[in-house]
């Protein structure tokens, strides 16, 4: 009886061991802000939009020729 008693616990005790045993996972949700940059609405064609950066282009060189004529050294 003892034997049989000694039996079933070793028994028991393998089959409980190799119960799947709960592990606890944590879900971490992180909020981040995105930085987005406004849509800008283009009203203007190609042709204005050259002819910004030309008119840009000019007058950066016209105001070079002016500092460089005002310049008396």
């Amino acid at each position: 009886m003892k034997k049989l008693f000694i039996a079933l616990a070793l028994v028991s005790l393998a089959f409980g061991s190799c119960r799947e045993q709960k592990t606890e996972t944590k879900e971490v949700i992180r909020e981040v802000e995105v930085e987005v940059e406004p849509e800008t609405q283009e009203n203007e064609g190609i042709l204005e939009r050259a002819a910004k950066e030309v008119d840009k282009e000019v007058n950066e060189e016209i105001d070079k020729k002016i500092e460089d004529i005002g310049n008396d050294d």
